[in-house]
């Protein structure tokens, strides 16, 4: 059932009135900003008028795609372990850790990160609540997290039977991971955040495909080479590193997993969501004065 959109006030209609003008037909034109706001708003709320098992098996199928950076990164970590040094080794993956995100966004599952930004918009719009909001990010957290733990067992009985990389370079990508302060792991995961609303915004302004996979390369792999925090990728990592290493333990992996979370969270619906809708919404105010 979809949810009672709350009656508007005056200057609410004005705000709905210039997102629904703010169409372009020109395919050579670029989006304007109130054009980029009305597309992310229409995706947010089919998100939120989905069945809630529909949105969950989408946000498990992304966490497990998700898993495919992950494969990659192990495999080329350990191919040329004896080649480079460890630190190397952590910029050099980071050509591999776009894999996932593309098969992700490309394949339209829903991921925590790249949905923040996109969802929180409706209700800054204020066409759903706080509270559906709080309850379909539940969905969707739980959905990519179960998803990234059953495609980590899977990777930790297979790779090894193929040769594609050992226990020891599952320790070593866990470790690296959560080897920073609380504080440390909390804004890098806010910046992670930052980014990934930023994609979200940005694939939804590009108008063809190939930029919109630059966009996703460059992103991610700018993400992986600064080695900021991301809840969704960074759960597998540690996880797997919690299952096959004694070094890492249960409060290791909740305590990553909480403040990537609330980090990645800040990061979009802050700095991405809140910013662009309120400068959209400043800029009506001033033109309606």
């Amino acid at each position: 059932m979809k949810e009672q959109t709350p009656p508007a006030d005056s200057a609410q209609k004005t705000i709905d009135q210039e997102i629904k003008q703010s169409v372009s037909d020109s395919a050579d034109v670029a989006k304007s900003h109130g054009e980029i706001l009305r597309e992310q708003l229409i995706e947010g709320m089919e998100t939120f008028d989905a069945h809630r098992r529909s949105v969950f098996i989408s946000s498990f199928t992304a966490g497990m795609e998700i898993g495919f950076s992950y494969l990659l990164m192990g495999t080329i970590f350990s191919f040329f372990s004896n080649d480079f040094s460890n630190d190397a080794l952590f910029k050099l993956i980071s050509l591999a850790y776009p894999l996932g995100f593309i098969l992700v966004v490309f394949g339209q599952s829903v991921l925590f990160t790249e949905q923040t930004s996109l969802l929180s918009l409706p209700v800054f719009n204020k066409k759903r609540s706080v509270k559906s909001l709080l309850g379909l990010w539940g969905i969707v957290i739980a959905g990519n997290l179960i998803g990234g733990y059953i495609i980590s067992l899977v990777f930790l009985w297979i790779c090894p039977k193929l040769g594609l990389f050992e226990y020891d370079t599952v320790s070593i990508v866990a470790n690296h991971v959560i080897s920073f302060s609380p504080l440390v792991i909390l804004v890098s995961a806010i910046l992670a955040g930052w980014l990934m609303g930023l994609l979200s915004w940005l694939v939804t302004s590009s108008r063809d495909t190939i930029t919109r996979f630059v966009i996703i390369f460059m992103i991610t792999a700018t993400m992986s080479f600064t080695g900021l925090h991301h809840s969704i990728i960074g759960s597998i990592e540690v996880f797997s590193g919690m299952i096959t290493s004694a070094d890492i333990g249960f409060v290791d992996y909740l305590t990553f997993q909480v403040l990537a979370l609330i980090g990645n969270a800040i990061g979009g619906v802050v700095f991405v969501a809140l910013f662009k809708y309120r400068a959209f919404v400043t800029n009506v105010d001033l033109y309606s004065d």
